[in-house]
C-alpha cells in the first residue's frame, strides 16, 4: 500500500512536472473521499474498537482534538509563511500523516486498513500535483520541484514504517483512529473543497464530491 500511495503520488507530481496539468476536478472527488473515510469508515470503526473504554464522549473528543490540531497547525504554517512556498513542507507532513493512518488502520483490520489507503490514493495523485504546482509558483526551479515531489512520495511510507514499529491498545487505537477522522474531516471542507469552488462551476464540483463520497461508501461496503 505504501508503493501504491508513492505511485500516486508521482502519477500526479510528474505530469504537472511536464506538462503542467491542472487537476481541478480532482480536487473535488479528493474532498469528497477524505470526509467518506471519516464518516463512513473511521468513526464507525473508532466507536466499534474503543465506545466500550472511551464512550461515545471520548470519541468525539479525539475528533475533535484531530481536527483542532490540524486546523492550528494549518492556520499557523499559513501566518507564519506568509509565502506559497512554505505550503510544501505542509504537504509533505501531510503524506506522512497519510501513511500512519495507513499503518493504524491495518492494526484494526485489513478492510480498515485498505480503506484508508483507497482514500489515500485517491488524494495522492492530487497531491503530488500540488506539490510541483506550489514549488514552481513559489519561484523555484524545476530541481527544487522534484527534491519536494521525492518527498512528498516517501512521506508515506516513513509514516506506514513508523506505525508499524507500535503496537498500541484498542483504547489509544481508537483514538487515533477518531483523530485522524478529525484531520480527514478538516481537509476536505477546508483545504480540497474551497479551492475546488475557486477552479470549477459549482454543479460540476459538487458532482465530483459525490462522486468521491460514493466511491468510499461503495469501497466500504464490499470491504465489509
Amino acid at each position: 500500500m505504501g508503493l501504491a500511495t508513492a505511485v500516486a503520488t508521482l502519477c500526479g507530481g510528474f505530469p504537472a512536472l511536464r506538462y503542467r496539468t491542472d487537476y481541478t476536478l480532482l480536487l473535488g472527488f479528493s474532498s469528497g473521499a477524505v470526509v467518506g473515510v471519516a464518516l463512513f469508515d473511521l468513526l464507525p470503526e473508532a466507536g466499534e474498537t474503543g465506545a466500550a473504554v472511551l464512550g461515545t464522549v471520548g470519541i468525539a473528543r479525539c475528533l475533535a482534538a484531530g481536527f483542532a490540531t490540524y486546523g492550528a497547525l494549518d492556520r499557523a504554517r499559513s501566518m507564519l509563511t506568509g509565502a506559497r512556498g512554505g505550503h510544501r513542507g505542509h504537504l509533505a507532513a501531510g503524506s506522512l500523516m497519510d501513511g500512519l493512518g495507513i499503518g493504524f488502520g491495518f492494526q484494526v483490520s485489513a478492510s480498515v486498513g485498505a480503506v484508508v489507503a483507497a482514500a489515500v490514493l485517491a488524494h495522492d495523485v492530487m497531491d503530488g500535483a500540488n506539490t510541483v504546482a506550489v514549488t514552481l509558483r513559489g519561484g523555484g526551479d524545476e530541481r527544487s520541484a522534484r527534491l519536494w515531489l521525492v518527498a512528498d512520495v516517501g512521506a508515506p511510507l516513513v509514516g506506514i514504517g513508523l506505525a508499524s514499529l507500535a503496537s498500541v491498545p484498542d483504547a489509544v487505537l481508537a483514538g487515533l483512529l477518531a483523530a485522524f477522522a478529525g484531520v480527514f474531516l478538516y481537509i476536505g471542507p477546508y483545504d480540497l473543497l474551497p479551492r475546488a469552488y475557486a477552479r470549477n462551476p459549482v454543479v460540476r464540483t459538487a458532482a465530483a464530491m459525490g462522486l468521491g463520497l460514493a466511491f468510499v461508501y461503495a469501497v466500504v461496503w464490499l470491504a465489509g
